[in-house]
């Protein structure tokens, strides 16, 4: 720690590059594909080590070879995070692979097919609460675990504007998400103590995997309408997303905690 020259106390961040996460320990699930895969990218070519977990095993290895390929490190391991027992081994077997956890990225998420509420299925409801809600729980107390011993660490949850806002056709999905949002907020008060902070990164319409199979589901005018929700008239790009993720996991975002990092280009101003 310095003095600047208004004789403020600075830390060194500002000599480092920007978004430093060289030697960060970073696990992202849902990491196979769309942000989760573009965020393990980006990372690990910026020096940090990742492990990713997903379903996708041929997907997840893939990931995990382009990254080695390049001379970066990530390390895939299946995951269904539904399954408490199966977060705990991911963990496990992060903390070995790795040495510790400094970052952790709640990534993984499902989503349904475009209905009204009503019309819903029991098994549509059921299974966005258990991935996109229960899963995220089962991650983050597997963290604290982790973390709380060890000095602390952080914990990034990919939300959406669906958990801020309304999402007309996509209730399971939203309640799930505003869920999300409620975790997040309760662990960064009562973790912080523990020096373990919480965040989420909450995107609008992003072009993946998912959205493109959300969007399949839609007649034209819905997609059009999708798509022009945004100020911007486009969807987000996943490289927008994993840069903001990438500023998260690095210490310039020692001070922020409880927050809703949104990525919607204009739609919630």
């Amino acid at each position: 720690m310095t003095l600047n020259t208004n004789g403020i106390e600075s830390s060194n961040l500002a000599d480092m590059p920007a978004s430093n996460v060289a030697g960060k320990r970073i696990l992202i699930t849902g990491g196979a594909s769309g942000i989760g895969a573009a965020s393990a990218l980006l990372l690990a070519s910026r020096g940090a080590k990742v492990v990713i977990g997903d379903m996708a095993e041929e997907m997840g290895a893939a990931v995990a070879k382009q990254a080695q390929d390049a001379g970066n490190s990530i390390v895939f391991r299946k995951v269904d995070v539904t399954s408490g027992d199966e977060v705990r081994a991911l963990f496990a077997f992060a903390m070995e692979t790795l040495g510790g956890l400094d970052v952790v990225v709640n990534n993984a998420g499902i989503d349904h097919k475009p209905a009204p509420m009503h019309e819903l299925s029991d098994e549509d409801f059921d299974r966005n609460i258990a991935v996109n809600l229960k899963g995220v729980w089962h991650c983050m107390r597997a963290a604290v675990t982790c973390m709380a011993p060890n000095g602390g660490g952080h914990v990034i949850n990919v939300a959406s504007i669906a958990g801020l806002r309304s999402a007309p056709l996509l209730s399971a999905y939203s309640a799930a998400k505003h869920g999300v949002m409620g975790l997040t907020k309760s662990a960064a008060h009562e973790y912080a103590r523990v020096n373990i902070r919480f965040n989420a990164v909450c995107p609008s319409f992003i072009d993946t995997p998912m959205v493109q199979n959300t969007m399949a589901k839609m007649d034209e005018r819905a997609q059009q309408a999708t798509i022009k929700a945004s100020p911007l008239r486009r969807l987000g790009k996943v490289d927008e997303v994993s840069s903001a993720i990438a500023w998260l996991a690095s210490d310039e975002s020692s001070f922020m905690n409880g927050h809703a990092f949104t990525l919607d280009g204009g739609m919630l101003a």
